[in-house]
């Protein structure tokens, strides 16, 4: 996909559109709880949003990093979290994704980050695993939709 640019969101008109897209991927699409959906993490995080030539959200992710990280984790030394990954459906199959998840990463290598965790729903596992991410554990329950933990040293 041409035309778009990738960017941390800043202020509160980045953060709406990081909010409308997750509102329409999570809580439209796949009927994930308002409630579930945005949490205490959202303060804190670093957004990364995806923008088309004309400013309209395309795509977004996030980073927790530094304590909160740790304690979502479990502890692990230099691991951040992935997290909220969203492509809207027009945007999905033209590379978007992978650009959000490797911006992600930088930022995450900005801040001292060594490996990346995600908490992928189990239909994706094989587009994270095509950006070298690694499934460990069972499978388990988020929001009603399976998923199961990834990691990535980076």
């Amino acid at each position: 996909m041409t035309g778009f640019a990738i960017r941390v969101a800043e202020g509160e008109a980045d953060l709406e559109l990081v909010r409308a897209v997750r509102r329409e991927v999570f809580i439209v699409e796949q009927n994930v709880p308002e409630e579930l959906e945005y949490d205490e993490y959202d303060a804190t995080s670093v957004h990364v949003l995806a923008v088309d030539a004309d400013g309209a959200a395309l795509g977004t992710g996030r980073l927790i990093f530094g304590d909160q990280a740790a304690g979502l984790t479990g502890g692990v030394e230099g691991r951040v979290l992935l997290g909220r990954l969203a492509v809207l459906a027009a945007a999905r199959g033209t590379g978007l994704g992978a650009e959000l998840v490797r911006a992600i990463e930088a930022a995450g290598a900005e801040r001292g980050a060594a490996e990346v965790e995600l908490h992928a729903q189990v239909q994706a596992l094989g587009f994270y695993e095509r950006l070298g991410y690694l499934a460990e554990g069972p499978v388990y329950d988020d929001a009603g939709i399976p998923h199961r933990t990834m990691t990535r040293v980076l």
